[in-house]
């Protein structure tokens, strides 16, 4: 085999369930069939839509492969039989799906990295809500916290994404008549994440992200031809052990991502690693460095004695415009440091903006 090729993934996005993601994916995997590409589903989640079901009729479907964990038959999408089978195109259905414990990935957006490194095109579906970056966004607006989630730069790679949309009074219809849930699922939906003021801003939220979608795409000399002064961004983002950090750090990659910037996320430590912190702290600050590196966002650890006056001047001399951290817990810095190191970065950093991420609480229910 010559010149090896990476497969190509098209994700079917939407901001709920319901809004037709997986039926208009079957919908295209229909119609490439009957143009003569080898296409498989290699999973599909039914949940009892008929409609949706029907979709597949036809299709060539890999079976699923079985595992046992804790007492219970688990179902989990067969990746090595797809690469067996070898087709054009893998149909995929729950991109952001937590695999059982026992499978060889964790996560099905990982199996599908698999499948597109050997060449296979892959069709998925997912929901705005399970955008990494978006995590606390959406957990202020529905009060729920998603805890499966993709990292952006996954979706980014995507050679299209087509974002499926339906209205939110629609979509209640449906949920109402039974479509999109059965009866009584359909009812604690009505009454938690499908509550109408939710989907609203959860759309708002989709479409904001499909626009984003349509520049990231657009060939660069159509991107140069729009009259816009763009500066060079370079963002900052300061770790450390408090828990609020995951949060900051998914601010930050946002308006990266948003602005086409470089963002590096930093810790400051005396002695220039992390043995000197309390066994608690060090693995919070591990896990939040690998949360960054996970994001595809370059980490170091930098020393110094004093927090501040390190951040600022590594700021300077890596041209950073922005710098996005947390007002902490007292307990959170280092007795060592100063009391207030966030109004002392504030003070240092007349040049650069200092976004301090503020932790909202969710919408009432």
């Amino acid at each position: 085999m010559t010149g090896h090729r990476r497969g190509q993934l098209k994700v079917f996005m939407g901001y709920a369930a319901g809004v037709g993601k997986t039926y208009k994916m079957l919908e295209e995997a229909q119609d490439l069939k009957a143009s003569g590409v080898d296409i498989v589903i290699g999973y599909f989640e039914p949940h009892g839509r008929q409609e949706t079901i029907a979709k597949t009729v036809g299709l060539e479907i890999v079976p699923r492969r079985k595992i046992q964990y804790r007492d219970s038959l688990f179902e989990e999408m067969d990746t090595d039989a797809i690469l067996a089978r070898r087709p054009k195109i893998a149909v995929v259905d729950e991109f952001p799906h937590t695999n059982v414990p026992g499978c060889e990935r964790g996560k099905r957006w990982e199996d599908v990295e698999v499948l597109l490194a050997a060449g296979i095109d892959v069709l998925t579906t997912m929901n705005i809500q399970h955008l990494e970056s978006l995590n606390d966004q959406v957990w202020q607006i529905s009060g729920v916290r998603v805890r499966e989630t993709v990292p952006d730069w996954v979706v980014e790679q995507a050679k299209e994404v087509v974002m499926v949309d339906l209205t939110p009074g629609a979509l209640l219809n449906r949920l109402q008549r039974g479509v999109v849930y059965e009866r009584a699922k359909a009812e604690r939906a009505l009454q938690n994440f499908f509550r109408e003021q939710t989907l609203v801003a959860l759309r708002e939220l989709a479409l904001r992200q499909a626009a984003h979608e349509v520049e990231h795409r657009m060939p660069e000399e159509q991107r140069s031809s729009v009259p816009k002064p763009r500066k060079h961004h370079r963002i900052l983002v300061l770790v450390s052990a408090d828990p609020k950090t995951a949060m900051v750090i998914r601010r930050a990659k946002r308006v990266s991502d948003f602005l086409g910037a470089e963002c590096f996320a930093v810790t400051v430590q005396s002695n220039g690693d992390l043995s000197g912190l309390a066994s608690a702290d060090r693995e919070a600050v591990e896990r939040h460095l690998n949360f960054a590196r996970n994001l595809h966002i370059e980490t170091r650890i930098l020393e110094g004695d004093d927090i501040a006056s390190t951040l600022v001047d590594f700021g300077r001399r890596n041209q950073i415009t922005q710098i996005f951290l947390t007002r902490p817990r007292r307990k959170a810095w280092p007795l060592a440091f100063s009391s207030d190191p966030v109004q002392k970065i504030i003070d240092f950093a007349k040049d650069m903006l200092v976004v301090i991420v503020s932790d909202r609480e969710p919408a009432k229910r």
